[in-house]
């Protein structure tokens, strides 16, 4: 039997930025992936298209998929011959229960390996501008766990030696019995005044936190009604925050943006955003497939010398088209049409190939066009009147994880702004979530709303939703002057 073989990789704190060089190839070559609720669903987006997805994440008191299946899965998927990632927040050797994992996958003589991640007792602390340790404050560190799978919850541990031997303590999970760690903690000879500060999401753009005492804080934890997950960071170390706290400082702190897509994607809106400080998540997202080698598409593409215009639709159809012409052994200067490019990234990409174009407005009503795309491309910007031919050199496919994606970011309520760059982002934003039955209303309740300019605003307002903001000029800047004003952050 040809087995498979399982990688058990750290999936980082929650930026997705965090996580491994080597997590990240596991993730990419993955056949199958179970994942927790603490891995960053965003992660799940650098998988290729059509691995298998399985969710095993619990909550409180609550198990989606028990530990005995989770181990059975991983056995079964890597028999089939599958490359199976067992994707864990964090470090999977820090409470992640890779040992009971790994023990499994050992008795049944399956190949593993286990790929570290970055813990989030030292990253979170990081991204609160706390360092674990400091010269001046703290030479010993420890992760605990905040909670026990015995009776009563409560972490059974040696508190005289960790409130007297430890600087600084980092409780994993910790909420629920926060009212009892911290009276341990005085009890057994830590000053009530000792500095803690709770963490909440660390490292992800909507990362909150609560500062505090052994004395006072489980009573502000109740107060603000502080939750999992989160880590509470208890010593002197804590006190460093107010000078070198940064994270809170990036621009767009705080942000969790859903950027509506259509099929070209809006790759450097995004970038510019998450390098801001926001969380970003594009979608839909979409799979380019070309049509190169069907019998039809040569047949009609050895035609483009009859056209006198050839309008681009796309980047892509650019890159298709000149593969075309080497693939079909075609010289490019039988072709003796003006080409015409629909965008700028479209006229950019005929750049590339040392041609020159011109605007789509540019077009005669006299003369034969031809429009070459994708089998998804809208023709509405043509007049009806204008003697048109279409070319498909590509189809565009849903990839149907991506809403597995939005479904895991909706359910933990991470995103709180929705971006749509251009009216066919609405039309296809709204298309793509009525076709997987995720009700609108309830998808949009609580986020803001904004649109690059005013025919993606109308396109919102027809499609039933109150818009908070319409940029006055549809450029990066001016969305980062809107995210960033009062209006939008309340």
């Amino acid at each position: 039997m040809n087995k498979g073989k399982v990688y058990l990789v750290g999936a980082g704190p929650g930026d997705k930025q965090l996580i491994t060089v080597k997590g990240l190839q596991c993730i990419q070559k993955a056949d199958v992936i179970l994942y927790d609720r603490l891995v960053n669903p965003l992660l799940l987006e650098e998988a290729p298209v059509g691995v298998e997805l399985i969710y095993c994440g619990k909550l409180p008191k609550q198990h989606i998929v028990r530990q005995e299946k989770i181990n059975e899965l991983l056995v079964t998927k890597s028999k089939k011959g599958k490359t199976v990632v067992r994707l864990k927040g964090g470090d999977p050797s820090v409470f992640g229960r890779v040992g009971e994992e790994a023990e499994v996958l050992a008795q049944n003589e399956i190949e593993f390996e286990i790929v570290p991640g970055i813990t989030s007792g030292i990253a979170a602390s990081s991204y609160a501008g706390i360092p674990v340790t400091h010269r001046d404050y703290a030479t010993s560190f420890a992760v605990v766990t905040g909670h026990d799978k015995s009776k009563d919850g409560v972490p059974h541990i040696d508190w005289k030696s960790l409130a007297k031997g430890i600087d600084t303590i980092a409780f994993y999970m910790g909420i629920g019995n926060l009212a009892y760690i911290t009276s341990q903690l005085i009890r057994h000879g830590k000053s009530k005044q000792t500095p803690v500060i709770l963490i909440q999401w660390g490292t992800y753009g909507h990362q909150q936190t609560l500062e505090g005492t052994l004395q006072t804080i489980s009573q502000k934890a109740e107060e603000e009604r502080f939750q999992n997950p989160a880590i509470t960071l208890v010593g002197p170390v804590v006190s460093l925050r107010e000078k070198l706290k940064w994270f809170e400082k990036k621009t767009l702190s705080g942000k969790s943006i859903v950027l509506a897509r259509t099929t070209a994607g809006e790759g450097e809106v995004a970038q510019k955003l998450t390098t801001l400080g926001a969380d970003v998540f594009q979608f839909p997202r979409f799979e380019s497939q070309s049509l190169l080698f069907d019998k039809s598409t040569k047949r009609k593409f050895q035609k483009v010398t009859h056209y006198k215009q050839v309008l681009f639709t796309c980047p892509t159809s650019v890159d298709l088209f000149f593969e075309a012409l080497s693939l079909y052994g075609m010289d490019i200067r039988s072709i003796q049409g003006t080409f015409f490019a629909k965008s700028i990234k479209t006229e950019n990409a005929l750049k590339k190939y040392g041609c020159t174009s011109q605007p789509d407005s540019e077009l005669s009503f006299s003369s034969n066009l031809l429009m070459i795309g994708g089998k998804t491309s809208d023709r509405a910007p043509v007049p009806l009147n204008r003697r048109l031919d279409y070319l498909a050199l590509h189809q565009t496919k849903l990839v149907e994880q991506s809403v597995e994606t939005l479904r895991r970011l909706e359910t933990e309520k991470m995103m709180n702004t929705v971006i749509f760059p251009s009216a066919k982002s609405v039309e296809v934003f709204i298309d793509t979530l009525q076709a997987n039955k995720i009700n609108t209303n309830d998808y949009f309740a609580n986020k803001t709303i904004i649109t690059f300019g005013e025919k993606s605003h109308q396109a919102a307002q027809v499609a039933g939703l109150k818009v908070d903001d319409c940029l006055s000029k549809p450029s990066i800047d001016e969305l980062i002057k809107t995210l960033t004003s009062q209006k939008v952050l309340q």
